[in-house]
């Protein structure tokens, strides 16, 4: 098994933050506070008016909170709609939610296939892997969504905490910080984990 992490540091919040299911929609995949993020991804979909009822259907679920129709749902869905990104994408977020994360890994790693470069699978991705004490890996997802839309401040933050606590680099985690606080500056809990951060990195 890997080593624990250590302990967190004063004002130290926890990573995994993700996009609302309800964002989740594969011909057009928005990012929550899309606005501020400053980005919308899209993806052609090749999808009949049934199945897209049942992936309507599905969000809906979701959205209410109900994980376990919502996945069985999906899953016709992806079994109809094999070739989309946007519903694997959502039954992995799902399958995560209910904790069941190595279903939740294959099914991202599968839509990561179909879409290499959506900054949400390489978000969960990270998530998980940090989880699961792979902290180089988790590191890479979140570079990889960074890299493809610089913007996507769920990520810089979870970076940012990434390499604060768990991997001690702290360089990586002051500029994550920084960055993810020119997009949502209104943020006083960043702020006071960059006060931290810089009160740790004269010690």
């Amino acid at each position: 098994p890997p080593p624990p992490p250590p302990p967190p540091p004063p004002f130290q919040a926890e990573d995994g933050i993700r996009d609302g299911p309800q964002c989740l929609v594969g011909s057009e995949m928005c990012i929550r506070d899309r606005q501020q993020v400053g980005f919308t991804i899209t993806e052609a979909v090749s999808m009949s008016e049934a199945v897209r009822t049942d992936y309507d259907r599905a969000l809906a679920l979701l959205g209410a909170g109900n994980l376990d129709q919502g996945i069985v749902v999906l899953e016709s869905v992806v079994a109809d709609a094999p070739g989309v990104s946007g519903p694997q994408i959502d039954l992995g977020i799902a399958l995560h939610r209910k904790g069941e994360v190595e279903a939740a890994e294959q099914r991202l790693l599968q839509a990561l296939e179909l879409n290499p470069a959506h900054p949400v699978i390489h978000n969960e991705l990270g998530i998980i892997y940090r989880k699961t004490g792979r902290f180089a890996a988790a590191r890479r997802s979140y570079e990889a969504a960074l890299a493809t839309y610089p913007g996507y401040h769920h990520a810089r933050r979870n970076l940012g905490v990434l390499c604060d606590l768990y991997l001690a680099d702290l360089d990586c985690a002051l500029q994550a910080y920084e960055a993810y606080m020119q997009t949502v500056p209104e943020d006083a809990e960043a702020t006071m984990w960059i006060a931290d951060l810089r009160m740790r990195m004269q010690q």
